[in-house]
């Protein structure tokens, strides 16, 4: 069953085993995510300053049914595979911090949107946090 749940800065829709965001527009006293950049089977780049709000995204999806159903029905092929989701490299020049790993369907650059397979999302989650968590030492 498809949900939708919408955090400030990100909606996020589920059908079947992939997950969509979509980042939300402006709000009250506050500006919209920088526009994704999406590479169709090869990764995302975010801006740096909207890495928080997205690690609190994957950690929504995390909470979801249709996230566990993925997950179990991909544990024949190692749904933890690290190597999915390599050690992100920061681009000083445009802020923007580059993930590469197996984003879903063919989006443009910058995107309006990005999908990726559920069963990404836990490893996608753990590279994001250790990123923040690095930036802050």
């Amino acid at each position: 069953m498809p949900t939708l749940t919408e955090l400030p800065q990100w909606t996020i829709r589920t059908a079947g085993h992939e997950v969509t965001f979509v980042p939300a527009p402006a709000g009250r006293g506050r500006r919209p995510p920088a526009a994704p950049r999406v590479w169709p089977g090869r990764g995302l780049a975010l801006h740096e300053d909207d890495l928080p709000p997205f690690a609190k995204a994957l950690g929504e999806v995390m909470k979801l049914p249709a996230y566990w159903s993925a997950r179990a029905g991909a544990a024949s092929r190692a749904a933890d595979d690290e190597a999915a989701w390599p050690v992100p490299r920061h681009d000083p020049g445009d802020g923007f911090v580059h993930f590469t790993g197996p984003c879903g369907r063919p989006g443009s650059l910058p995107a309006g949107s990005f999908a990726l397979d559920l069963a990404d999302v836990r490893v996608l989650r753990i590279r994001v946090s250790a990123y923040l968590h690095e930036r802050r030492r």
